[in-house]
């Protein structure tokens, strides 16, 4: 297929989304509906030694874990069945789900929220990384408070410290940071012609569909998930709608009765997940000419209460730990730990912004430290086609760096910029250099999530796709459109597509992973294919498409070795800045980044991901600021946590594509909608760290923080 796939078009969605006409879920209408709000914890860590209830006028009820039906279970099962749908004894973070109460009328059901009185007994809490890694106040989970433990290592790391002339350590801390998707959480669950059917804003109906039927003990054919218009997701429409749909099933089955359970907004931001905060720690060994022999990387990230994703989350924080960089000997070691706070779950990038973050200033550090250029000391190591991953696989694509970071440096005028911008003049810009695989970890898609798609072709010539992965705001719609009517040489206006309803649509996997378009999106391609050479048949037609691993990977689970993804997408950004030298406030004067992805679907949606995440990892690294004391996040409103408007950031990024096709992907595309973010947080830190000439070791980077870290480096001159 030609490079004309990558031409922009309208976009399906584009309409009623601009004109207001699309409804969603707190638009739904039902007859005989009932409201729910959640009856939750006040406190962080606790036992649970009584519950008054008011009296309950006819028609509302409290709902409880006693109200799951016999042959269920109380969990929300998602990669585990740790996750409660009702705290029963005991809870283990602020705001977890006791019970719902469900009534016809809101204000009522508010009313009887408030009346209820829950007494405890409170036990001590373990709320930071260094409290549950103590194991203060006893393990939260199993004896050790770890979801997750792992150990990879590449090469012989421990000989390689042995050798050593120098060894340069690093702590690099990232914080939380809030989806702050536009529209909050919600569900409504039903039973409807006798099969319990959930609606819900979400990016994963067959998830919900997993976690309920779970929890009520019914087959999953007995449930149907039904996505409405979603008004964005980052991740944060990943598992978390399955906290909500549970109880709500619960509360529709006693009932008999639909229920709807809609977040209002300081709610979402009080209770739901967030990105995993982390520690990583870096140690590099040198040898006597400053070359790197080895790294050794300890990766915390704090899980909260219950493991949700942190597992996959800590995987990709620990095989992107290394970044860009073919080191000859590594060590990492990744731990996911259980703390009394929300639990953590899926971000846009989930756990690649944390490592490159650390490998990129790391690397950073190390160069200032002996004194070399830090370009050109990150750049030597660079890996290449056929070069050893840290998972011992081996990288079989053209790697184009260097053509990104030409375009890059060409696009900011960056050569002139950063010998201009002396160290400490209050101006600075810099580069990071990033990568991101697309899709589920090794073996994920082949084992776990066994995507299919179905295409059809009506008996009056009308084409169908049907795939499960939903529309978000990042375009699938059109894409999946484009693709399958680019193959079939019909416009893509004309061609239908049913990604909203687990009863009709084959499971094609979550939207999620930067793998939708890639994956999801190339068995579309090739069943487009089948459909095109049967389409001389007479009558309508059905034609599948089950994913299949590219051959020649080799992955092991359990040892976490071998090719770690397929593919993946490339990036290099340059951010420039200047730093205010009172008040220490940043701002950035200039965006500009390239990309390999492969090939764009639509170069125009590209565009609209890049400056999306762009200004999302640059909230992430210098505004977003959500402190977590005590178990309890601070900023739980829109006037208390800023994220990026028009006004903080330049509005002219600059970006362009370097086209480098997978043979796997639709017309060559790679995964897209996470490399994009990846990296501006480095890229930002280290231009504050030449603007400033100090060394920043987290983020955000707020003024207090530079502050702080401005009045170390004179104690330590005057020391």
């Amino acid at each position: 297929m030609s490079k004309t796939i990558s031409t922009a078009v309208k976009r399906m969605d584009s309409h009623g989304k601009t004109g207001g006409q699309l409804k969603y879920i707190s638009d739904y209408q039902f007859p005989n509906l009932l409201y729910a709000r959640t009856l939750r914890s006040e406190r962080v860590r606790a036992r649970i030694t009584k519950i008054s209830l008011p009296e309950f006028p006819d028609g509302y009820h409290y709902v409880d874990a006693s109200d799951i039906p016999a042959g269920g279970r109380n969990c929300v099962e998602m990669i585990e069945a740790d996750w409660r749908a009702f705290a029963t004894d005991d809870v283990r973070f602020y705001g977890e789900t006791i019970a719902l109460v469900v009534g016809p009328d809101r204000q009522e059901v508010i009313r009887l929220l408030e009346q209820i009185k829950v007494e405890y007994e409170d036990l001590e809490a373990a709320t930071t990384i260094e409290e549950a890694l103590e194991l203060k106040g006893g393990p939260i989970h199993g004896e050790d408070n770890l979801f997750t433990n792992y150990h990879i290592e590449k090469g012989n790391p421990t000989d390689a410290f042995a050798r050593a002339t120098r060894v340069v350590e690093d702590e690099i801390r990232t914080g939380v940071q809030e989806q702050v998707y536009i529209e909050p959480q919600g569900v409504v669950a039903a039973v409807e012609n006798g099969k319990l059917t959930v609606y819900a804003t979400t990016q994963c109906p067959f998830y919900i569909r997993h976690s309920v039927s779970a929890a009520l003990g019914y087959s999953e054919d007995d449930v149907r998930v039904r996505q409405t218009p979603t008004g964005g997701g980052f991740g944060g429409k990943e598992h978390y709608p399955d906290v909500l749909a549970v109880p709500a099933a619960v509360a529709a089955l006693k009932t008999g009765r639909p229920v709807q359970l809609i977040f209002e907004r300081v709610e979402d931001m009080t209770v739901t997940s967030k990105r995993h905060a982390s520690r990583i720690r870096l140690r590099t060994a040198l040898d006597s000419d400053n070359n790197i022999l080895a790294l050794d990387i300890d990766a915390v990230i704090d899980a909260g209460a219950y493991e949700s994703s942190s597992r996959v989350v800590l995987q990709r924080c620990m095989f992107t730990g290394n970044g860009v960089y073919d080191f000859p000997n590594v060590r990492v070691h990744g731990r996911a730990v259980a703390t009394n706070t929300v639990p953590a779950d899926a971000f846009r990038g989930f756990g690649a912004p944390q490592g490159l973050f650390a490998i990129e200033t790391h690397m950073s550090h190390i160069a200032r430290e002996i004194g070399v250029d830090e370009d050109e000391f990150r750049m030597r190591y660079w890996i290449k086609n056929g070069g050893r991953t840290v998972t011992n696989g081996t990288l079989r694509e053209d790697v184009k760096l260097d053509e990104l970071l030409a375009r890059v440096k060409e696009l900011s005028d960056y050569d002139r910029k950063n010998a201009e911008y002396t160290r400490g003049s209050g101006r600075g810009i810099a580069l990071a250099f990033v990568q991101h695989g697309s899709g589920f970890t090794g073996s994920g898609e082949r084992d776990i999530i066994k995507a299919k798609v179905k295409l059809r072709r009506t008996a009056a010539g009308e084409v169908v796709v049907h795939a499960s992965n939903v529309e978000i705001g990042q375009g699938i719609d059109t894409a999946f459109r484009k693709i399958a009517g680019g193959v079939l040489d019909i416009p893509y206006t004309e061609i239908q597509l049913v990604n909203t309803d687990t009863d009709a649509t084959p499971d094609s996997g979550p939207t999620c992973a930067s793998r939708s378009a890639s994956v999801v999106g190339y068995l579309v391609q090739e069943a487009a294919r089948k459909l095109k050479n049967r389409w001389d048949e007479e009558g309508e037609l059905e034609v599948f498409q089950e994913y299949a691993h590219p051959s020649g990977l080799n992955w092991d689970p359990l040892t976490l070795q071998g090719d770690a993804y397929p593919t993946h997408a490339w990036g290099v950004k340059a951010v420039e800045v200047e730093v205010d030298p009172v008040t220490l406030e940043i701002k950035v004067e200039g965006i500009f980044c390239a990309f390999d992805i492969g090939r764009a679907i639509d170069e125009l949606v590209i565009e609209g991901q890049i400056h999306g995440g762009m200004l999302q990892g640059l909230g992430y690294a210098t505004i977003e600021k959500m402190e977590n004391k005590g178990g309890r996040f601070q900023q739980v409103t829109m006037a208390d946590y800023c994220i990026p408007t028009s006004l903080d950031f330049p509005s002219g990024i600059k970006s362009a594509l370097v086209d480098n096709p997978y043979e796997f992907g639709p017309s060559g595309a790679k995964g897209a909608g996470e490399v994009v973010l990846d990296g501006a947080a480095p890229a930002l830190a280290l231009a504050v760290q030449k603007a400033l000439g100090l060394s920043v070791a987290q983020i955000p980077l707020t003024p207090e923080y530079l502050s702080e870290v401005r009045a170390h480096a004179r104690d330590s001159v005057y020391a």
